[in-house]
């Protein structure tokens, strides 16, 4: 078996087909087995990426993961046109106002629950900041491939794509004004709170505008054309090219299709032949896309006992922040019981958003310019966050699957 491993590292580990052609075969093998004892397939994914990462038989090069990024980039953007798909105006009409104050409260009190409670173990009170506006941060496409493989829909489902669309452009508003704040406490560095939430505003803005020119373009390209093929074609095209230019002008790729999605959805209800034509190509991304996600993850923050105690209490009274900020909010707007009871079970998922925002704090010049007792606390916050991520990818999914079954209605 050794020999096996060691043979397949020497001769094909560097072929980044290889590498794919295993996360998808290993990610189904473990999808088929945590299906078999009632886990969500993406677990199975998740893990699989981890059995074959660098947590586990590191068969996956880094130079390879960042190539396979990619096919990354293009799921997020695909979950990110679903979502949108589902904001008819209608559905923003009946719903809107609930939406709002259930994200708004689920997103505040998990910012103040893990800021305070890392406050409470002994951290510096700008890392604690930073680390509560992350904690707000909800990963969308566990949430997705749940709903589409279960096919559920109903109230449940509007609360819960509405939500999570809306706490990703909250969240790096909140991200914004903690990072200001965060800034000027550390020493001689000055950072304009104005500037930090002018700039998540406009960064936000200016997504949605891109998404919703690029919706326009597909809307009236698409229209009169009855061949799905050709309607495929072009929308991918105009949906990858949307993606890159968030990405190369520093935009939020996730806003941006969400809006694009938004858009043809309630331009015309024949354009939900457009959705439609992407489902036969999603069951293999999303299978790479975790297993991706599992490979990257390091299991070997859990060593560090420090770490392991903050990382409880980040998951901890973050899951308090969700649960239970969907829970009072729910009960003070006489929401079904059904969806208030088990809505928040389902914004447990962390990965994309929260990685990217540790990833900001990492790279800021307002860092590099730090003591090395600070940039050594940014250390921590790094492990924390990944831990995060560890626990939340593995449990969210179980927990979002056990709520969405517990409000499921089947689509005819």
């Amino acid at each position: 078996m050794l020999n096996i491993l060691e043979m397949m590292k020497q001769y094909f580990a560097h072929h980044i087909i290889f590498s794919a052609g295993l996360l998808l075969i290993v990610g189904y093998i473990f999808g088929q087995l945590a299906e078999k004892i009632k886990l969500p397939t993406i677990t199975g994914y998740i893990l699989a990426g981890v059995f074959i990462g660098s947590s586990g038989l590191k068969l996956i090069r880094h130079e390879n993961m960042e190539i396979l990024y990619i096919l990354s980039e293009i799921t997020l953007s695909f979950i990110a046109v679903i979502i949108g798909g589902e904001f008819s105006f209608y559905k923003l009409k009946l719903y809107g106002k609930k939406i709002l104050i259930l994200t708004l409260t689920q997103m505040f009190l998990t910012f103040f629950l893990v800021s305070f409670g890392l406050l409470a173990i002994g951290f510096s009170n700008y890392i604690a900041f930073v680390l509560g506006a992350i904690s707000a941060a909800t990963a969308p496409a566990a949430t997705v491939v749940i709903v589409e493989k279960l096919k559920a829909r109903g109230k449940f489902v509007d609360y819960l794509y509405g939500i999570v669309a809306l706490d990703d452009a909250g969240t790096v508003i909140l991200f914004s004004i903690a990072f200001a704040i965060s800034g000027s406490m550390m020493g001689d560095v000055q950072v304009s709170i104005s500037h930090s939430v002018i700039h998540a505003f406009k960064e936000i803005i200016i997504s949605i505008i891109l998404g919703a020119i690029s919706g326009l373009v597909i809307h009236f390209v698409t229209i009169k054309k009855r061949n799905l093929n050709e309607i495929k074609i072009i929308s991918l095209g105009i949906i990858f090219i949307t993606t890159s230019i968030a990405i190369s002008l520093h935009l939020s790729p996730l806003i941006a299709n969400m809006a694009l999605g938004m858009l043809i959805i309630n331009m015309n209800k024949k354009n939900a032949r457009i959705l439609f034509s992407f489902e036969p190509m999603t069951p293999p991304l999303y299978a790479i896309f975790f297993a991706i996600a599992g490979a990257e993850l390091d299991i070997s923050v859990f060593a560090d006992p420090i770490i392991l105690l903050a990382g409880i209490v980040y998951i901890v009274l973050r899951f308090a922040g969700k649960y239970f900020g969907i829970f009072i909010s729910g009960f003070a707007l006489r929401i079904d019981k059904n969806v208030r009871n088990y809505l928040g079970l389902s914004l447990l998922p962390q990965a994309g958003v929260a990685i990217g925002l540790m990833l900001f704090v990492q790279a800021s010049p307002i860092i590099q310019q730090t003591t090395p007792e600070i940039q050594n606390e940014i250390a921590q916050m790094t492990n924390i966050i990944l831990m995060s991520v560890f626990v939340n990818e593995v449990i969210g999914p179980p927990l979002s699957k056990f709520a969405i079954l517990k409000n499921l209605k089947r689509r005819k």
